[in-house]
């Protein structure tokens, strides 16, 4: 299993260490509602550190993120950060991703831990202009500081000005005293942040002065159980629950990312997708009866007929009732149908809501 830089240090805090992706990843400190907590009231601190990272440079740079991205690049400038997916070739999604445009000639893509090697390999086939190609996961360390204290907690670690920085954009500065840091006004949690990346060998130190400067807004560690909750509250999709390589973008609402002004892979068939519409849709719900929704649970109808199923599913720890994400056939995606979750063969009653959960 691979460790973060960071592993031992989790270790020595009371960290409950789980495999994730192939690395020892913390999934929660003094628990999963606590941590949960201290992000959407305070600040909290998780190492994903397991995210991979490829840079790519030259002049066809931008033609290649084109090819293989389902959005725009085109419309970045530098500082800029967009989410798009990697199409494959039957429909479904290699990947979602960032791309970070750090000037004309040089883009950074984070992706998804459990896909680095799929991601490389997929872009490198449609690298026939020998664009340069660097993947720097293995030295790079990324810290999501989450929480609606994070500005204040990071302002005092740099001179980058932190509270004016839009969402979706990042810069380059010395950070906690080391210089080249990457602080980019994103997150996974919907509670505002920031995401630090620095190299490994900094790493340990800038988690620490992090720690410190936080100390007085309540800053806490926080694990991949919370990051769970809190991207489900905002009904972000999870790449391997929500989104694969058999699933549709389109029937997945990532028609928002997806720009038909260029051609990519795939295109033309997602194109006449998008006019013949999907038969079925990604819908967030929430449950009415008791019981917890869990990954691949059948969703049915009144009559008992399978309708779907469950891709992602939790009790909510902000909203203390249990919310999910699943694939419904198109006639029940509209807000305010009534659903039920089949638990333990039981049909539980549910009813479709509009992600954000929390707002």
């Amino acid at each position: 299993m691979k460790k973060t830089a960071l592993t031992d240090v989790h270790i020595a805090l009371g960290a409950k260490m789980v495999p994730f992706a192939g690395f020892n990843m913390p999934v929660q400190y003094t628990g999963i509602n606590d941590e949960h907590e201290t992000v959407r009231t305070a600040v909290g601190m998780f190492d994903v550190s397991h995210m991979g990272e490829f840079i790519l440079k030259g002049e066809k740079a931008l033609d290649l993120i084109q090819k293989v991205s389902s959005n725009d690049a085109s419309k970045l400038y530098d500082g800029k950060v967009q989410y798009g997916y990697l199409p494959n070739e039957n429909g479904g999604i290699v990947d979602d991703f960032l791309t970070y445009k750090i000037d004309d000639k040089t883009y950074l893509l984070v992706v998804n831990a459990s896909n680095i090697d799929k991601d490389w390999d997929w872009i490198s086939k449609f690298n026939t202009e020998g664009v340069e190609m660097k993947n720097i996961s293995d030295e790079t360390s990324l810290f999501a500081v989450q929480g609606p204290k994070a500005a204040d907690a990071l302002q005092k670690l740099t001179d980058i000005d932190l509270a004016p920085m839009e969402y979706y954009s990042f810069q380059k500065g010395v950070f906690a005293g080391v210089e080249n840091v990457l602080v980019s006004a994103t997150g996974y949690t919907g509670a505002g942040g920031f995401e630090i990346y620095v190299a490994n060998e900094n790493a340990e130190k800038v988690w620490n002065a992090i720690m410190e400067a936080g100390q007085e807004f309540g800053i806490k560690p926080i694990g991949l159980g919370a990051r769970d909750t809190l991207r489900l509250e905002m009904g972000f999709c999870l790449y391997g629950n929500d989104i694969d390589d058999n699933t549709s973008p389109l029937a997945a609402g990532l028609g928002w990312v997806t720009k038909f002004s260029k051609d990519f892979v795939n295109s033309e068939n997602l194109k006449a997708e998008k006019e013949k519409g999907v038969s079925q849709k990604l819908v967030g719900f929430e449950m009415i009866d008791r019981g917890i929704p869990r990954h691949d649970y059948e969703i049915v109808d009144a009559e008992g007929n399978k309708v779907g199923r469950v891709t992602s599913g939790t009790q909510s720890p902000s909203l203390k009732k249990s919310i999910g994400l699943g694939y419904v056939d198109a006639a029940f995606a509209k807000e305010g149908t009534e659903i039920f979750i089949s638990i333990r063969n039981q049909p539980i009653k549910a009813i479709v809501r509009k992600p954000p959960f929390v707002k």
